[in-house]
């Protein structure tokens, strides 16, 4: 199978392997702990490697039997936090195409830069992106939970909260992947066609759950909401950036306690994933509740949930705490 790109170097279609061929590959994606690589091979489908839960869920989606999706990130873990194994980076350099979002995981982009640059998709390069949001903390040096020194982003790479961010980016991946594979180009389009229409209809839920609410402003544990918020038309007030891990500064704790006074805020909102205990100081301090909104980053072990439930249940906790009607 071709690979994403049109590349000048030839190489051989992965659906044309002979058997033999197929049984050697499967036996190196196994030794290189490449998980599920040589099952792939020996079905004649495409390996995409995904690097954490949404992209996987969107690959799944437009690739459907056609492709085997493996995921970076494992369930319930922090995607923000993955170091990527040396097995880990020989799956991405095996893989026929690697979908990530650039600005989330530095260890899958320096991989993937190193190894799979021609035959990968930043999906956040699709669609208008916005600035990291600001916190006041930026220059003030401030450590990562892990101990390491936080270095704030330039820009926000959460894309897959805006439902129709995320229809873009499923188009151009059926169109990408039809590319590629062109026996394969119609299902490939029509999944993509689909997973865009599911998309536009979760935008009309969220459009019509969120016009008419008392309150636009939604405190969040870090900077994730940005894109829900730009086409909701609400306001994002994070406690932390675009990284949950940063520890907020007392001076951020006084200011956003005078800020949730300010608004009139009922809720401060916690995620999965990560520790609620910033979250719960402040609203014990500001005297309001707390409630889960969902990043999506992940997915808990052993949940049932996708990425649509999660996305309507994100809607049914907004729309007490901000008061719709």
């Amino acid at each position: 199978m071709p690979r994403i790109h049109d590349l000048p170097r030839p190489r051989r279609p992965l659906r044309t392997l002979p058997a033999t061929a197929l049984a050697l590959a499967g036996l190196a994606a196994g030794l290189a702990g490449c998980g599920g690589g040589d099952a792939a091979a020996r079905s004649g489908k495409a390996e995409v490697v995904a690097s954490f839960y949404p992209v996987a869920w969107l690959a799944g989606k437009v690739g459907g039997g056609d492709v085997s999706v493996q995921t970076l990130t494992e369930p319930g873990a922090e995607p923000h936090d993955l170091e990527l194994t040396p097995k880990q980076v020989a799956r991405i350099t095996k893989a026929d195409f690697t979908v990530y979002i650039k600005g989330v995981q530095p260890a899958v982009d320096d991989a993937v830069k190193r190894h799979a640059e021609d035959d990968s998709l930043d999906a956040a390069s699709l669609v208008k992106g916005l600035p990291a949001p600001k916190t006041g903390d930026e220059d003030h040096g401030h450590e990562h939970d892990h101990g390491h020194e936080h270095e704030e982003a330039s820009h926000d790479p959460h894309v897959w909260l805006d439902p129709t961010r995320m229809a873009t980016i499923a188009t151009a991946l059926g169109d990408r992947l039809a590319k590629a594979d062109p026996a394969h180009a119609s299902g490939y389009r029509e999944r993509a066609k689909s997973t865009a229409a599911e998309l536009a209809g979760l935008d009309r839920t969220f459009r019509d759950g969120l016009k008419t609410c008392e309150r636009r402003e939604i405190i969040t544990a870090h900077g994730a909401f940005g894109y829900l918020a730009d086409r909701y038309e609400l306001t994002q007030i994070p406690i932390a950036g675009v990284e949950p891990g940063a520890e907020p500064s007392p001076r951020r704790m006084a200011e956003l306690t005078r800020r949730v006074s300010g608004t009139g805020a009922t809720t401060i909102f916690t995620e999965t994933l990560v520790s609620p205990k910033v979250s719960e100081s402040l609203a014990r301090a500001a005297g309001v509740r707390t409630a889960v909104l969902d990043p999506i980053e992940g997915i808990e072990d052993g949940s049932s949930d996708d990425y649509m439930t999660i996305m309507k249940r994100n809607l049914q906790t907004l729309r007490p705490a901000l008061e719709c009607t």
